[in-house]
């Protein structure tokens, strides 16, 4: 049951994107995958080591986790997407962060709508595979 869930969840997000980018692209998504990850994950463990609210804990807790996934290239659409709900969230919340917000969210509107690019768990997971017949 779990593998025909994997399956049909890699047909969803081969759908998603009839390519995968390499060469210039590729890389220019990697970098844009690298730099989104690392600051939602830095900038969330510091806003859950000052101790906030419950609330605040959540939010920070869930772009952690969003952050790790755009990092690694996993479930790319579903993180990029998960990352611009919580950033509208946090910049409704409170008004002191909303720069912070609003380019966390545009990076995340982006990777959802550009994909991962080839350097990624979801082109290996969830790719096109490329099948040559060589004829004898």
């Amino acid at each position: 049951m779990l593998r025909s869930h994997i399956l049909a969840m890699g047909l969803c997000l081969q759908r998603l994107f009839s390519m995968f980018p390499n060469g210039w692209p590729g890389w220019g998504l990697l970098l844009l995958r690298l730099v989104a990850g690392l600051l939602l994950i830095d900038d969330g463990v510091r806003a859950l080591l000052a101790s906030p609210p419950w609330k605040e804990v959540i939010l920070q807790s869930v772009a952690v986790g969003a952050g790790t996934l755009l990092l690694v290239g996993l479930w790319t659409p579903m993180a990029g997407v998960l990352v611009v709900t919580v950033e509208f969230w946090i910049a409704l919340s409170r008004a002191d962060s909303l720069r912070t917000c609003l380019i966390f969210a545009s990076l995340g509107a982006a990777l959802a709508m550009l994909g991962p690019g080839v350097r990624s768990i979801d082109a290996r997971l969830f790719g096109r595979k490329r099948i040559e017949i060589r004829d004898r």
